[in-house]
Parts: structure tokens; sequence; C-alpha cells
């Protein structure tokens, strides 16, 4: 499932939280563990950058980034394979384009802890990756949201296997769509590996319907809407099953990032493994998904699957078996 994980690394604390869950599921999953870092000679430079940027300034940069790096890698002696990189450019697009060139399976990213207004304002990097690149990206938050973004990590000692973080109670989202099939694939993949539990939850949105709010969704309306998200779990418990995971099921009715995180803090959910519904252009960027509700919400970890890495495995036939 994840030969190759992309870590992008900026020097921050949120790195150093991130590299453990990389190197955590580098050695679930056997994996090569790629560090990178985006030397953004643009956005470095800032306003100095009107009159142009001479060469002594861009190989300070580099050498900068080149060291990050080898700070961060310095983190995964315990990874079987690390390869590390420097690229120049835009950080979010520099990712995007390596892990494409690169094959990678998944990349796992740190978000900075906002809070307030501007922690539902969209524009992080780890955002614009969620939304752009075509394979699963596991966001992770730092325990401590409120430390110093631009504080240097603590990266002197190597990551120590006994305290890697283990994703032991994995909980799925599903909405009964077509398109989560693959969705499913990551999540029983994650659990297994960790020899987990998958929590399959359901969320049966009555606004959803286009009802007059004072009126509401009629019984039969929302018995079917229920009947449905019974279906979705019942489908997904197979799957689960039929790979030798301990499943749950779960059918709730509200708004669905709201009931989803309420879920998860309720079950001491360790990960969230969810889908997005395939946005292009213009409209993903503005309309908020589910899923980048999760992204900015989540206290514990979430690994977002594109629509585009969903549709590739179901023309390929993994992902076979009934659409939850």
């Amino acid at each position: 499932m994840y030969d190759g994980l992309l870590l992008p690394t900026d020097g921050s604390p949120h790195t150093t939280t991130a590299a453990g869950h990389a190197l955590a599921l580098a050695r679930a999953f056997d994996a090569t563990v790629h560090v990178l870092r985006v030397a953004d000679i643009d956005g470095a430079a800032g306003l100095f950058d009107a009159g142009g940027v001479d060469d002594e300034f861009v190989e300070r940069v580099e050498q900068e980034a080149a060291a990050t790096v080898e700070r961060t890698a310095s983190l995964l002696a315990a990874a079987e394979r690390v390869e590390t990189a420097v690229v120049d450019g835009d950080p979010g697009e520099g990712i995007v384009e390596y892990g494409t060139e690169h094959g990678v399976d998944g990349i796992v990213m740190g978000t900075h802890g906002r809070r307030g207004l501007r922690r539902f304002v969209a524009g992080s990097v780890t955002e614009e990756v969620v939304r752009t690149t075509t394979v699963p990206v596991f966001t992770v938050r730092r325990a401590d949201e409120d430390g110093d973004d631009e504080a240097p990590a603590d990266e002197s000692e190597p990551l120590a296997p006994d305290d890697l973080p283990r994703y032991e109670t994995v909980l799925l989202p599903t909405d009964g769509s077509d398109t989560a099939a693959a969705t499913v694939d990551h999540a029983i993949a994650v659990a297994e590996a960790f020899d987990g539990e998958l929590h399959a939850l359901s969320v049966v949105d009555p606004s959803s319907t286009g009802a007059l709010p004072e009126a509401g969704p009629s019984e039969s309306v929302v018995e079917s809407l229920v009947e449905q998200a019974q279906h979705a779990v019942a489908s997904v418990a197979d799957r689960a099953a039929g790979a030798g995971v301990e499943i749950h099921t779960e059918v709730q009715q509200g708004f669905p990032a709201r009931t989803i995180l309420g879920y998860a803090e309720e079950q001491g959910v360790d990960i969230v493994v969810a889908g997005t519904h395939g946005r292009t252009g213009l409209g993903r960027v503005l309309l908020g998904s589910t899923a980048e509700h999760l992204v900015r919400r989540a206290e514990m970890p979430v690994c977002v699957v594109p629509a585009a890495n969903r549709d590739a495995a179901m023309e390929e036939g993994d992902g076979g078996g009934d659409r939850p």
C-alpha cells in the first residue's frame, strides 16, 4: 500500500511531530521515507526580491535547506531506507511535483496549530497539498498548539521505535458513495498494519435533504437515509472482516464534521481516514469539504485520500466488492 512516503520539512517543531508518524508508517509498511525541503527563494527574499537576489543569497538559502533536511533525516535512523532532497520553488507545488516524479504513495505533513479565525482560513501549504495531490496525505497536528511555530525543533536524538505513535484505533467516515471504495482499502490497510481495530461511521445529515429548515425532512426521508447509512457501514464491515480486521460500526445523525470529531474523541481514535469528493478548479479551492474541516480541527492525525487516488485504484480493480 505504502512503498514510498514523502516527509516535507521546514525545520519547525511540526516537522519533528510529523517525522514520528512518518517513521511509524515506514516501519509498519516497510516503506522508504523521502525527506524533502523546498527552498523557497522568492519567499525567503521577501521585499528584498524587488531588485533580484544574488547567487550568494541563493546559495545560503539552499545550504540552510540542506542542513534542515539532514537534521530531519537524522531523526529517522530506525527507518530501513531514507532518501533526502532539496528543490527550489514554491513549497506546495514543489512537494506535489516531487511526490509525482518519485512515485510516492503517501505524504506526511505537520499542520500549524492555528486558533480562532486563522484556523479556518485556507491557504496553508498543507491544505494546498491536500487539495492538489493525487496521493493520500497524513496530516499531523502538534500536541502543543500554543507552541512557537518558529522555534527550532529538538532534533538532537533519533526517534526511538518504542516511542513511535501507533494507529490502533482507526476511524473511517463513510457516506456510502461509489467513490469511497479505495478509502476503505487505505483504512483497512492502516488498521491491519498496526494490528488495530477499525470503526466505520456513517453520519446522516437531515439538513442535506433540501427540506425547509422550519419543517425539516419527513420521517420517511430520514429513515431512508439511515437505511443507506447502515448499508454503507455493513459493506465496510464485510470487507474488514475479510481482511481479518476487528470492526465496529455506527450510524449517527448530525452535521458530518462535528459528529465525526465528537465520535473520534469519545472512542479515543488514533487516526481518521477520510476521502474527498473530487472537486476541481475554483470550486475545490473555495468549497470546504468535510475532509478539509477534519484536517483543520481534528486533534488526531487525519489521512485524506483524494478522489484521483480512489479513481485510479478502482480502474486497476483494487476497489473490488461492494461500494460503501
